[in-house]
């Protein structure tokens, strides 16, 4: 799900950093605001897969137990 939304960041953040649209804003800087979308995008993407790969990591604990004393 958040890999998805990395991926929309990333586009929205090329559209503006290469000037693709021109969007008339002189409030914000577009091609910063290209930047930070587009490293919050790459961000997202790499959380999304660390926190994946954890979730997918399990230990197996095996526990054996002797029902008699071992002779001496």
């Amino acid at each position: 799900m958040v890999i998805g939304l990395g991926i929309v960041l990333i586009v929205l953040g090329l559209v503006l950093v290469l000037d693709v649209v021109d969007i008339d804003t002189s409030a914000v800087d577009t091609g910063t605001l290209g930047w930070i979308l587009l490293v919050a995008g790459v961000l997202a993407i790499i959380v999304s897969l660390v926190v994946n790969q954890q979730r997918t990591r399990s230990t197996t604990v095996v526990e054996s137990r002797r029902d008699s004393l071992p002779p001496r």
